[in-house]
């Protein structure tokens, strides 16, 4: 739609973005018009208009599914930022001051990756709360947790692992990572790179492996992220890796290739008895931004 230049643009409204991201994410209308509290019907007149705004198809219909079009695919990234946008600046309104100091602890690799842009986010929505980060294995935050030195935490844990007072807020595959075009997948033993004692991903890694009977060895340990990457990618060893950190250089690794399944690991979060509102105030903070993140796909 290409409006004249002295005529001002329409506006988007954010109820009808809200709908159409709910599409988006459940690929249904009927389960859309659930989740906004609306009908069906209200759902379908929505979108129609919003596609007479922008002059452009925002969904493909067929009778079982419905799918982004190209413009749909633009239009979600703009409509998930205005909605972020809209809830943010309404909590600078609604919200009380809340003032204070929360201790947060995190693994490496999400300490690396995602916090970052979960706690820039949180500095503008609670200004006078300051966030101390603690970097270190799940096994040791578990312990600063239980010695009160720290307010609330994120831990990596796996099927089978005891998570009393873990409240899980991401899942996803963890799978084995090789140097693109590399070969140290084919060598015997198998060299592995591997985090130390405590890490959820070596401890199902080397669990696959016992329970196929692999050979392997380690050949590379570190307790940072950007180590194990360093060692794939040279090609020294593979390693136990979530799908998400996988990018242009790496490549996945499975069954065709002789090795074993993994299963699931999961970001767990737990936040201390009787939380002060600050502490809340994060927790709640950091479960929205990784609700956001298992929408997307895009850890």
């Amino acid at each position: 739609m290409n409006a004249p230049l002295n005529h001002p643009l329409p506006l988007l409204e954010l109820d009808v973005l809200r709908t159409f991201v709910a599409i988006a994410e459940t690929g249904s209308f009927t389960a859309a018009a659930n989740a906004v509290f609306r009908t069906p019907s209200a759902v379908s007149m929505q979108i129609k208009k919003l596609e007479e705004l922008l002059g452009c198809s925002v969904f493909e219909r067929d009778a079982r599914s419905v799918s982004l079009t190209a413009d749909g695919e633009l239009l979600l990234d703009y409509a998930r930022r205005l909605l972020a946008l809209n809830r943010e600046a309404v909590s600078k309104f609604v919200m009380p001051d809340i003032s204070g100091v929360v201790r947060l602890g995190s693994p490496d690799d999400f300490g690396e990756r995602i916090l970052p842009a979960v706690l820039r986010r949180f500095a503008q929505t609670h200004p006078s709360i300051a966030v101390d980060v603690v970097i270190d294995q799940s096994s040791n935050l578990r312990k600063r947790m239980a010695n009160r030195q720290l307010d609330l935490t994120l831990l990596t844990c796996t099927d089978g692992m005891d998570e009393t007072n873990v409240q899980v807020i991401f899942t996803e595959p963890i799978v084995w990572a090789g140097a693109k075009g590399g070969g140290a997948h084919l060598r015997e033993p198998l060299p592995l790179s591997i985090w130390e004692e405590g890490c959820a991903w070596r401890a199902g890694a080397l669990k696959a492996m016992e329970r196929d009977g692999r050979d392997y060895r380690i050949a590379y340990m570190s307790a940072h992220a950007t180590g194990q990457r360093s060692a794939i990618l040279s090609d020294l060893a593979i390693a136990p890796l979530p799908k998400s950190f996988l990018r242009d250089d790496l490549v996945e690794l499975g069954v065709e290739d002789g090795l074993p399944e993994m299963g699931n690991y999961h970001i767990g979060m737990i936040v201390a008895p009787e939380a002060s509102a600050p502490v809340q105030a994060a927790a709640e903070h950091i479960r929205a931004a990784f609700e956001m993140l298992c929408k997307s796909g895009r850890p």
